[in-house]
């Protein structure tokens, strides 16, 4: 699904208008008409008090129509206008006067000298928000901030529409008292990029795109920064299997890593690689890690360093189709020497994660020495060591496409909505859940990666598909096993579940039949 900018919103509407010859108030009855349905929906016409707040621009516009709506199918509806300025739009205007031809109780106008603590709403309530949407572009005034406050001291369920007022598409927040935290947001047409932003995604609880008709063909051909990947777009990816294929089709992966203590992020490396579909696997590691290695995971090949407790030398005589590098590498100086010596001789694909990002980080020069499409998966703080601090999660998405440009990498910014950065363009993960939070959860991502790349995946489809795949397979477990419970070793058992519920049908409603005497 594309993540379309604010510009490309509005030209999308307004080339709507043009090619169905629709009005822009037509097209906010649509839009209007939507949430009403969403609504009604679920309300079937219970008496619930529903307070919709609107402003004066055409997020209020929007606001009126569905207060409409709920009045003429006979809701407890109360409609405020936030009136805070001279300007109205047009459309608000025509909406404002179709409003109060059906009903006696006209619209509450709300203005920026009033107090509204004469409102009364309960917790049990439910607040409509429509007073900015996207067109907000200058400081949300004290008032308004009040405003927000009492929606938040009033415990009152907040839907808001198309995006929580206050909240701006492109730039972070200041002030979380100018933003409405909403509950539930309905977006017309496509999701917000703040949606799946640390700082910004906290406004709304939950979110759910409605569908107003905008042009499909402009749907369609016009490229976006950001797209959101669910299963609909993974499942092009998705390579299926040869009867006669064998183990040589599906790659030689190579995984080096572990030191003295951290031989069990190998492990976990190793046995996602095959977990995801490679053919072979071999680790690489320090003599210390021969045993474990060999007994916990017996489908692994193994082969030693010199050293009992680190990686001083990476040398092998085995032909990897792919190599992963760095799940408890650790930073000790002969392992940096040995890492850099290596780099200046690989050629092929790589996955780097952990110590392996940490020593890119420490020496950056060798950035340089990486293949084309290198995969880096950093958490945040790694990621912070790569590319420098920064302000905001707009900036971090800005150096973060700066480095992946400059090296030809491509960057996985792990954490919820897992963002793979490569060249311009932002891939935001739509699976995933808090209980990945625990250790070693990367280390089975690094094995998927490089086990997708080892089957003939290129390394952008392997991490787009593997991202979704290792948050879909925690989202699986959940329900077996709850947020807090979900080990690392609980994911890669979950990679074939996940895989399964890639081509998992829909239930189907079950309709109940009377047991009539003719049926019988």
């Amino acid at each position: 699904m594309k993540i379309f900018s604010k510009e490309q919103i509005y030209e999308g509407d307004k080339l709507t208008q043009e090619k169905q010859k629709i009005s822009s108030t037509d097209l906010m009855e649509r839009a209007g008409m939507q949430i009403f349905n969403w609504i009604h929906t679920r309300m079937q016409g219970a008496q619930v008090p529903i307070h919709v707040f609107c402003g004066i621009g055409n997020n209020g516009g929007d606001g009126l129509v569905v207060a409409r709506h709920l009045i003429t199918h006979g809701y407890n509806v109360n409609t405020y206008i936030v009136n805070c300025s001279d300007k109205r739009s047009k459309d608000f205007l025509i909406n404002y006067d179709r409003v109060k031809n059906v009903t006696k109780d006209w619209p509450t106008l709300l203005s920026c000298e009033e107090d509204f603590s004469a409102i009364t709403i309960n917790e049990k309530d439910i607040i409509v928000d429509a007073v900015f949407g996207i067109g907000l572009n200058r400081p949300v005034d004290a008032w308004v901030k009040g405003l927000f406050n009492f929606f938040r001291a009033t415990k009152a369920f907040t839907l808001s529409i198309d995006l929580p007022s206050g909240l701006a598409t492109d730039k972070s927040v200041e002030d979380s008292e100018a933003v409405v935290n909403a509950g539930y947001t309905l977006s017309f047409q496509t999701p917000k990029l703040v949606f799946f932003l640390p700082e910004t995604a906290k406004y709304t609880v939950q979110w759910e795109v409605l569908d107003i008709g905008i042009d499909p063909e402009y749907l369609f051909t016009t490229v976006t920064e950001a797209d959101l990947i669910g299963k609909n777009e993974v499942l092009p990816i998705y390579k299926p299997r040869e009867k006669y294929s064998h183990k040589g089709t599906f790659g030689h992966s190579l995984i080096i890593g572990g030191s003295y203590g951290k031989i069990g992020a190998v492990a976990l490396a190793s046995r996602s690689v095959l977990a995801v579909g490679a053919g072979k696997v071999t680790a690489y590691m320090p003599k210390c890690g021969y045993i474990p290695l060999q007994t916990a995971f017996p489908e692994a090949m193994v082969i030693t360093d010199e050293d009992d407790e680190k990686i001083t030398k990476i040398t092998f005589d085995i032909e990897p189709t792919v190599i992963g590098i760095g799940v408890g590498l650790g930073t000790d100086t002969k392992t940096v020497a040995a890492m850099e010596a290596f780099l200046k001789s690989n050629k092929k694909p790589l996955v780097i994660d952990a110590d392996g990002l940490n020593i890119l980080a420490k020496k950056k020069a060798l950035l340089k020495l990486l293949p084309e499409l290198t995969i880096l998966t950093p958490h945040p703080k790694e990621l912070e060591r790569l590319v420098g601090k920064w302000d905001n999660d707009f900036d971090k998405l800005k150096k973060t496409k700066a480095f992946a440009k400059k090296y030809k990498v491509i960057v996985v910014i792990k954490g919820a909505n897992t963002i793979t950065v490569f060249d311009d363009k932002l891939y935001v993960n739509a699976t995933g859940n808090p209980g990945l939070a625990t250790a070693g959860t990367g280390d089975v991502l690094t094995g998927m990666l490089t086990g997708l790349i080892s089957q003939g995946y290129d390394p952008l489809q392997a991490t787009l598909f593997g991202v979704y795949l290792h948050g879909k397979s925690a989202d699986i477990l959940i329900e077996q096993l709850g947020y807090q419970s979900i080990i690392a070793s609980n994911v890669i058992e979950g990679i074939s579940l996940a895989y399964l519920d890639l081509f998992k049908q829909p239930e189907q409603p079950q309709v109940e039949q009377a047991d009539t005497e003719e049926q019988r």
